[in-house]
C-alpha cells in the first residue's frame, strides 16, 4: 500500500507542530481522504475513519471548547485513543491544554495551519490523491506538446529521445525521458512524472546525457503532465496494413485507464517531431468536437448522394 510520511506532509504545507514531544518520524499517511471529527466530538464513533488525517475547523473548535470539563475528558479520551495519524487545526486555532495533554498521552500529533478550513481540506485531498495514487514505471518519453501530454513509446533505440529533443527545440516542454512514472489519480486521469534521478535529462546515443534545463532554459521542462495521447513508434512493415483514415480510435490501458494510442511506422525521412505536433493538435480538435476523418467521410457521403441525384435526373 502506498504511503507518505507525516513529516513530508508537514514540510509541504508548512504546518506548525503543536506537539513536538511526539516522535512523528515513523507516522505514515495511507489514505488521501480526510475526516472532520464533528460527529465524534458529539459522541458518535460508528464508521469512524480513524486512520485518516483529521481536520478541525472553527465549528468543531467552538463545540469542543463549549463542553464541560468532565465531558471534554471523556470525549477527548475516546477520540484520541485511536490510530489517528494527525489532527490539523485550521485558521491558527490552538487546542486547549487538556486536549493537548491527552493527545501527547496517546501519541497523536497536533498540527496547526493558518489556512481556512475548506481551502486547507481541498488542497490536502488534491495533493494526497497524487502522492498516494497507484503508480507504475514504463519505458518512454513524456512531452507537453501544445498543452497535450504526449507519451512516446517504442523499442529502445527507435528514436524517441531524438524526437523529444527536436520537439523541445520547437518550444515544447520535456517532462521525462527514458523512465515515466505513471500515477492514476482518478478514473479519468493519469499523471506522468520523472524519477528524481533522471529529471530534466535526455540520453542521446553517441552523445551521452544532455541536461535539457541547462541547455534550453527553465521554460523547456515541466515536472508533471496529464497523459492525453500515446504515440507508439514501430519499424515500418511493408506487409502490415496501417490506419490511414483514423475513423476509429485505438486505445492502450495503463492502471485501468484507457488512453488514445497512435501506432506510427518509422522509416527514413519521416519527421517525428511534426508528426507528434500534428497528432497532439488533431487530438485537441477531437476533444473540442471536430473530427477531420468524420468530416471527410461526410463529404464523401454528400458527394455520392449528389451524384445519385444527378443520375436520377438524367
Amino acid at each position: 500500500m502506498a504511503s507518505i510520511s507525516l513529516t513530508k506532509v508537514i514540510e509541504k504545507w508548512k504546518w506548525e507542530n503543536l506537539t513536538p514531544e511526539i516522535d512523528i518520524s515513523k507516522i505514515k499517511i495511507t489514505q488521501p481522504d480526510i475526516n472532520r471529527p464533528a460527529l465524534q466530538l458529539a459522541g458518535y464513533f460508528e464508521h469512524f475513519e480513524a486512520t485518516r488525517l483529521q481536520v478541525v475547523g472553527f465549528v468543531e473548535y467552538t463545540y469542543m471548547n463549549g463542553l464541560d470539563e468532565k465531558t471534554q475528558v471523556e470525549i477527548f479520551e475516546k477520540l484520541l485513543n485511536n490510530p489517528i495519524p494527525g489532527i490539523v487545526f485550521c485558521r491558527e486555532l490552538h487546542p486547549n491544554e487538556r486536549f493537548r495533554e491527552i493527545a501527547i498521552k496517546h501519541g497523536v500529533p497536533l498540527l496547526m495551519s493558518e489556512k481556512a478550513t475548506s481551502a486547507c481540506m481541498a488542497e490536502i485531498i488534491r495533493w494526497l490523491n497524487v502522492q498516494l495514487a497507484p503508480c507504475i514505471s514504463i519505458h518512454g518519453v513524456l512531452i507537453d506538446v501544445y498543452g497535450e501530454g504526449v507519451l512516446i513509446t517504442g523499442e529502445s533505440g527507435i528514436g524517441k529521445s531524438e524526437a523529444a529533443l527536436e520537439l523541445i527545440q520547437r518550444g515544447h516542454r520535456l517532462v521525462t525521458d527514458d523512465v515515466v512514472e505513471l500515477r492514476r489519480v482518478s478514473a479519468d486521469t493519469l499523471i506522468g512524472s520523472a524519477p528524481n534521478i533522471t529529471k530534466h535529462f535526455i540520453e542521446l546515443r553517441g552523445i551521452g546525457i544532455v541536461d535539457v534545463k541547462a541547455l534550453f532554459g527553465a521554460s523547456s521542462v515541466k515536472d508533471t503532465q496529464n497523459i492525453d495521447l500515446v504515440i507508439h513508434l514501430e519499424d515500418w512493415d511493408k506487409d502490415k496494413e496501417y490506419d490511414r483514415l483514423g475513423m476509429e480510435e485505438e486505445y492502450i490501458e495503463y492502471l485501468g485507464n484507457k488512453v488514445v494510442c497512435h501506432n506510427i511506422p518509422i522509416r527514413p525521412g519521416r519527421n517525428l517531431a511534426i508528426i507528434c505536433e500534428s497528432a497532439a493538435v488533431n487530438h485537441r480538435q477531437k476533444k473540442m468536437g471536430y473530427n477531420a476523418a468524420q468530416e471527410l467521410y461526410q463529404r464523401v457521403q454528400n458527394s455520392l448522394a449528389q451524384r445519385r441525384d444527378e443520375d436520377e435526373d438524367d
